[in-house]
């Protein structure tokens, strides 16, 4: 998987956002959407409770949104177990 600089850029700040609004949330990795080798995927742990799952699908389906936007690539943070 080759990712650039601006996408880099973009996937660090996710995850510092991830840190500063969702600290019980962690990260481990992105991969590839399997349907879409151009779709990146910012693979997170799920949360336990299923209203904090939607406020950070919610948080984050904003972001990325701008993010396809503003720079055309597409990345979604999935919670995963």
């Amino acid at each position: 998987m080759r990712i650039n600089l601006k996408q880099r850029e973009l996937i660090l700040s996710l995850v510092e956002d991830l840190n500063r609004y969702f600290p019980d949330i962690k990260f481990f990795d992105v991969t590839e959407s399997p349907e879409n080798p151009n779709d990146l995927w910012i693979n997170v742990s799920r949360p336990e409770d299923d209203d904090r799952e939607m406020e950070l699908t919610d948080f984050f389906s904003e972001k990325a949104a701008d993010i396809l936007m503003d720079y055309g690539y597409h990345m979604l943070v999935m919670p995963i177990r």
